[in-house]
């Protein structure tokens, strides 16, 4: 049984949006900071958004202003909002959980094409 599960990829055009969602089913989300990694073909995995434990987001430099991260604690939910999605963010994405400095618990991922 995964601890984590990415959901809400697929194919979408260039300039359209997808909500990915990471769930866990044995403990709470919200006493972890929950990163969102991406891995395109041919590349390593990069790091896309983070949110911490109080709120806080951060978003990497490609991202920022396209990609919203927010947590759903009753539902034990953190969702990624993409918009104006391009081609290069074509690519696997996961999500895990912070814990004293460390990402520790890996999905099975969720995977995101961008393509007309």
């Amino acid at each position: 049984q995964l601890q984590l599960v990415e959901s809400g990829g697929g194919l979408v055009q260039p300039g359209g949006s997808l909500r990915l969602s990471c769930t866990a089913s044995e403990f709470a989300l919200d006493n972890y900071a929950i990163g969102w990694f991406r891995q395109a073909p041919g590349k390593e995995r990069e790091g896309v958004a983070c949110i911490t434990t109080s709120g806080a987001t951060n978003y990497a430099r490609g991202v920022e202003g396209r990609f919203g991260v927010s947590r759903d604690n009753a539902e034990n939910t953190v969702s990624l909002q993409m918009n104006n999605l391009r081609p290069d963010d074509t690519a696997v994405y996961y999500c895990n959980r912070g814990r004293s400095d460390r990402w520790i618990t890996w999905g099975q991922g969720t995977q995101v094409t961008v393509s007309s």
